[in-house]
């Protein structure tokens, strides 16, 4: 059975296209998928050197994946930034069902202990994912986030969203605000 989050997808996919399909839903500021990503389940390796993979370790109703580099002079900083803000607009009950996954393009600098650094100013929950780069750049390619195995620099800057049933139907941009992440988040995550 799919969850709350499915069907409220479909319902905002209906919104979007009975308005002309621009995708310019003015309440809700994420671009809805009509065909959402499949998650790979290729495991990465988190800030504990244990094995995470997108699929099999995500559990929660919603996970935010967004892949950057702890060095990025100004858009990395500020989406996670937003992103960590987001959080904190939520209610206990909407925070509890989130999962925030940063994913380096970096692995050469980023190692374990520096990605969980960067992470621990931000928010001590979010998870932090290294690999060798190829496999970084397989999981990105999977969900449309392209990395430049060459530069660190050269990587998309949407932010995924990733559902109970390993899909990723939902991407903001890298303008999102903060008060725009907790919207959607909570929307996302309300019951009917």
């Amino acid at each position: 059975m799919r969850s709350t989050l499915a069907g409220l997808l479909a319902l905002l996919c209906l919104l979007v296209s009975a308005c002309g399909g621009d995708g310019d839903d003015p309440e809700f500021h994420g671009k809805v998928l009509g065909n959402p990503y499949q998650v790979p389940d290729t495991p990465l390796t988190d800030t504990d050197g244990e094995p995470f993979s997108l699929a099999a370790d995500t559990d929660k109703r919603l996970t935010l994946v967004f892949f950057g580099y702890t060095n990025c002079p100004d858009i990395c900083h500020t989406v996670m930034g937003n992103i960590a803000s987001a959080m904190t607009r939520l209610d206990a009950a909407d925070r509890e069902q989130v999962d925030v996954v940063f994913v380096t393009t970096d692995p050469t600098r980023d190692s374990e202990q520096v990605l969980r650094d960067y992470l621990d100013h931000l928010d001590p929950t979010f998870i932090g994912l290294t690999g060798d780069l190829d496999t970084i750049a397989e999981v990105g390619e999977a969900l449309a986030v392209g990395v430049d195995k060459v530069d660190p620099g050269g990587h998309t800057t949407a932010t995924m969203a990733v559902d109970s049933v390993d899909e990723s139907p939902v991407y903001w941009g890298q303008e999102t605000s903060a008060a725009q992440f907790a919207s959607d988040i909570h929307s996302l995550l309300e019951e009917d």
